[in-house]
């Protein structure tokens, strides 16, 4: 290949692709559940164009092609959701996952405040629930998806990410 994989905010042109990659993505995990109506599979290209402008969005880019993207946001309670974590299967272990939650975690403490990380995964997906262990998550509680999928919900703090003045 010779080319690196970068990591940036994505910009609003990059939707459609995020979509499509969303898309590609999350067949995995529909297939896991038995579900093909999880929220990625069933989100429309003008919802991934609002949450990129609206909410903390990172791309991971090989090239021109986007091959990863993270979400993240701040939550009522003022913690980070973070979600819809997901890296081209081609590329998938190679630590793009880990520097995609990294940049949105250190976008989500320094500009927006956040003082805790949360995500969920469904009870099911061994190598995510594996990731985010590795990468310093705990698991706090279990919730159901909108979609009915049991999910489990895991924690990190944000200390790690203390800005200095």
């Amino acid at each position: 290949m010779g080319m690196s994989v970068t990591i940036s905010a994505a910009a609003e042109q990059d939707a459609e692709q995020i979509f499509r990659l969303q898309y590609l993505c999350f067949q995995s995990e529909a297939a896991l559940y038995g579900n093909y109506r999880i929220d990625p599979l069933v989100q429309t290209l003008e919802s991934v164009r609002e949450e990129v402008v609206r909410d903390c969005v990172f791309v991971a880019r090989l090239g021109d092609e986007i091959v990863g993207s993270v979400h993240g946001r701040i939550t009522e309670d003022g913690a980070a959701a973070i979600g819809k974590l997901c890296v081209h299967p081609r590329l998938q272990g190679h630590g793009i996952g880990a520097r995609l939650l990294k940049a949105a975690e250190a976008a989500l403490a320094g500009e927006r405040g956040a003082r805790t990380f949360r995500l969920h995964a469904g009870h099911r997906s061994e190598s995510n629930l594996r990731l985010y262990s590795k990468v310093g998550y705990q698991r706090v509680g279990t919730s159901r998806g909108a979609d009915g999928v049991p999910m489990i919900v895991l924690e990190k703090k944000a200390e790690t990410y203390a800005t200095t003045a």
